[in-house]
C-alpha cells in the first residue's frame, strides 16, 4: 500500500504542479476557455495547487512533519472538487476534453492519498 501511495503522490504532484503553473501564469489562455473566476482567483488556485504539490512529497520524504502530506492531499481534494463544480457549470459532457472529468478523477485520487496517509501516520 505504501508503494501505491508513493506512486499516486508522485503522479499527483506532477499533475498539480503543472496545472497550478498553468492557472497561475497563463490567465489569458484560461480566460478564453471559461470566465468563472477573475485573474486573482485563478492565480490563487494555481498557488494552492503548486504548494500542495510540493507538500505531497517533501514532508513524507524528509520525515519532517509528515502530517502535512495527508493534510495537503485533503486540501487538494477539496479544492479540486470545488473546481469540478465550476467546470460542471460549463459542461457535463463525459469526454476527455472536458476538464470536469479530470478534476473529478484528481479529486478522488487526492482523497485516496489523504485517507491512506492519515491511516499510516505514526502515532505520537
Amino acid at each position: 500500500m505504501n508503494v501505491l501511495l508513493w506512486i499516486l503522490q508522485s503522479a499527483l504532484a506532477v499533475l498539480y504542479l503543472a496545472g497550478g503553473a498553468y492557472k497561475a501564469f497563463s490567465f489569458d489562455e484560461l480566460a478564453t476557455q471559461m470566465t468563472a473566476l477573475p485573474r486573482g482567483g485563478w492565480a490563487a488556485l494555481g498557488v494552492i495547487e503548486m504548494l500542495g504539490a510540493v507538500l505531497l512529497i517533501v514532508p513524507a520524504a524528509a520525515k519532517w512533519m509528515p502530517v502535512l502530506t495527508p493534510l495537503a492531499a485533503a486540501v487538494l481534494a477539496l479544492e479540486t472538487a470545488a473546481l469540478a463544480a465550476v467546470y460542471a457549470h460549463y459542461s457535463l459532457e463525459l469526454a476527455t476534453t472536458n476538464p470536469l472529468v479530470w478534476a473529478v478523477v484528481m479529486a478522488l485520487l487526492a482523497a485516496f492519498v489523504a485517507r491512506g496517509r492519515f491511516v499510516r501516520l505514526p502515532s505520537a
